[in-house]
């Protein structure tokens, strides 16, 4: 039976040569992007900078709706169509996005690492889905297959040219334009199992053929159809959940009670990125829960 940790953990994401959190505070953060530095809205950001000056290359003002909208102002030049940055062994696009995005999320690095550790040596088979631009499906091909799924076009398209990019062309991965909720229940009437999965589901969003996706009310039905695409072989899932008012002890609640036949652990908690500098503080981004079976 899969032990439910009640204690929080947080997974903390530090800089690397091409990124790093350089300030936060006001409600905003500070990034640097390679040799780009932009600001966006960050509300968890409560406390004051740190910095007296926070010279960027772009911010990312948001409008009047809660649930997103907004615009880039740039103070310097940026290019349009992307630059090139890298994490461990996978290259990938990065590019400022309509939806106050730089093409991948920095703070699932320290998950990332987590995933491949679990998985370890051989060959595994693993599940990405709401894989955006793909960079966690890359770090994951190097354990095996990977099966690669989001509802956008475009960002399957710049997953594929990441993959170009870090000259991992022939990695045995899937990339699917799907319905992540049609697609899971699909593999289970196949009969499909898989070593691990990963899923990043948002707030609200619409799959490829107008399917409407609500959060709190299509997620157990999702995460019951991961439950029967593991076994007691299997290694992990990983839950990741961003901008909603939601525990991470709510998510580990449901992933509990559906793996209680299972062995391993059931851990939650905050995903959160540190500072660079002395006294860097800890920014948190999003709640998580995972399971995981050590073997």
């Amino acid at each position: 039976m899969a032990k439910l940790s009640s204690d929080p953990l947080i997974l903390t994401g530090e800089g690397w040569a091409d990124y790093g959190l350089l300030d936060s505070g006001h409600g905003r953060k500070l990034e640097r992007y390679g040799r780009y530095r932009f600001v966006r809205p960050e509300p968890q950001a409560m406390w004051s900078p740190r910095l007296n000056d926070w010279d960027a290359h772009g911010e990312f003002v948001p409008g009047s709706d809660e649930d997103g909208g907004g615009r880039w102002q740039f103070a310097g030049p940026v290019p349009r169509e992307g630059w090139r940055l890298a994490w461990r062994d996978v290259s990938f696009t990065a590019q400022c996005t309509p939806f106050r995005h730089l093409g991948f999320f920095p703070d699932m690095a320290p998950v990332w690492d987590w995933m491949r550790g679990t998985l370890g040596a051989g060959e595994a088979s693993t599940l990405n889905m709401f894989g955006y631009t793909g960079v966690g499906t890359l770090a994951l091909s190097s354990n095996g297959a990977v099966t690669h799924v989001d509802a956008s076009k475009k960002s399957v398209a710049q997953a594929r040219e990441n993959a170009a990019l870090s000259g991992m062309e022939d990695r045995p991965v899937r990339w699917l334009v799907d319905d992540a909720a049609k697609f899971a229940a699909r593999e289970v009437r196949r009969g499909r199992r898989y070593d691990g999965i990963i899923l990043d589901p948002p707030k609200f969003g619409r799959g490829p053929t107008g399917e409407t996706w609500r959060l709190e009310e299509n997620l157990p039905a999702l995460m019951a159809d991961c439950r029967r695409l593991l076994d007691a072989d299997s290694r992990f899932l990983f839950l990741t959940v961003y901008a909603v008012r939601m525990s991470s002890l709510a998510l580990a609640g449901l992933v509990s009670e559906l793996f209680a036949d299972l062995p391993g652990t059931v851990e939650h908690g905050e995903l959160a990125v540190r500072e660079e500098g002395e006294g860097g503080r800890l920014l948190p981004t999003a709640i998580f829960a995972r399971w995981h079976n050590p073997g």
